[in-house]
């Protein structure tokens, strides 16, 4: 059986490592990945990529990195992901992994207008999403956590956004039917939320947000991860 294949594009901060885990931690229990199936890459550290005709799927995490820097291995990614999607390779991407899909598939991305979203935040399901397989029995509207100062400003040709919040028209989008992208963190859980404000709060402050308030508000997320279930299973990736 083929492995899942994580690509990991950066690294929770390392308090937060110490006290909730990482990336990887959280993908796999999100995701319901078998940990025997799992095979990470950490492309930010310059380890190469598998072709991808040799995983069964991959997803993509988020980073404290900016897709704008074009750095050599992000690009070097971006080049991967074309070669997946020719490959119609299962694949999602989150946050930086959303954002890095979108620019490899000829989008573009940029800071967010009005500076970062953080916090649990609302996502409203767009009319396209009645129709899609994973998101067609969603409620109108969710929660989803969210922290992210990059956003996707324009789509690739061919893109569909199926989920917007008030500050990110893009925050869920399909690219095919084997592959989509969420600019929301489906794999936070509110512990992890809340461990991300404490840590910008002195950012949110000097751009003037309310830390505290966004403290108060973060909550329970259950479908945002029951999506990243969803695609998880819709394509054979998940445990059972």
């Amino acid at each position: 059986m083929k492995p899942v294949l994580i690509i990991r594009t950066g690294r929770a901060p390392a308090p937060i490592r110490a006290r909730h885990g990482d990336f990887p931690h959280w993908f796999r229990v999100g995701a319901q990945l078998e940990p025997q199936r799992m095979r990470v890459v950490d492309v930010e550290a310059g380890e190469r990529l598998p072709p991808p005709g040799d995983v069964a799927g991959a997803l993509i995490t988020g980073s404290a990195a900016m897709v704008t820097e074009r750095a050599a291995w992000s690009e070097r990614t971006a080049g991967w992901i074309r070669d997946a999607m020719d490959a119609e390779l299962p694949l999602f991407g989150v946050c930086y992994g959303h954002q890095l899909m979108a620019h490899a598939l000829g989008g573009r991305v940029d800071y967010l207008p009005g500076g970062r979203e953080i916090g649990t935040v609302t996502i409203q399901m767009l009319d396209a999403a009645r129709n899609d397989p994973l998101t067609g029995k969603l409620p109108t509207e969710f929660r989803a956590h969210a922290t992210h100062e990059q956003s996707v400003l324009e789509l690739p040709q061919g893109a569909t956004v199926l989920a917007s919040s008030s500050r990110d028209p893009h925050h869920l989008v399909r690219y095919g039917a084997q592959a989509m992208s969420a600019q929301f963190h489906p794999e936070f859980n509110a512990d992890v939320m809340r461990a991300y404000i404490d840590r910008k709060h002195h950012d949110m402050r000097r751009e003037g947000f309310d830390p505290h308030h966004t403290f108060r508000q973060v909550a329970p997320t259950p479908l945002a991860r029951r999506l990243f279930r969803q695609f998880s299973r819709h394509h054979g990736l998940a445990a059972g």
